[in-house]
């Protein structure tokens, strides 16, 4: 175990920079076999996209989707956080830890406002 570990405390800032690593790697793995498999059943003709599509809208299918656009959206609200940091902006503590707390309500807001239509309609 890293000695930091035991020094620092755990926040926000702390959470979102461990939850950066894993959305890109679960986008890396799991969002390209998503992608992959989507263009290759495409590719395949309609049986195969019939296929696709009852898998991604059976209710675990639903909860792989919604949980990659969280991951998504994520990722690319951290990333815009490291963004500005490496400008050398949002060093102060309140700051960080605001702008990390932004970056977690963010994901979360952008992924209902996509979900929340979708899943009225299929319902």
């Amino acid at each position: 175990m890293s000695p930091h570990l035991t020094v620092w405390r755990w926040g926000p800032h702390m959470l979102v920079s461990i939850l950066h690593r894993m959305t890109g790697g679960a986008l890396a793995v799991a969002g390209l076999a998503v992608l992959t498999w989507w263009l290759m059943a495409i590719a395949a003709g309609a049986d195969a996209y019939a296929d696709f599509t009852k898998a991604v809208t059976h209710p675990v299918g639903l909860v792989v989707l919604v949980g990659l656009t969280w991951a998504f959206f994520q990722h690319l609200l951290s990333g815009v956080r490291h963004l500005v940091m490496d400008t050398g902006a949002a060093f102060e503590l309140d700051t960080n830890k605001r702008f990390a707390v932004l970056t977690l309500v963010g994901s979360l807001v952008l992924t209902l406002a996509i979900w929340v239509p979708v899943l009225g309609g299929l319902l």
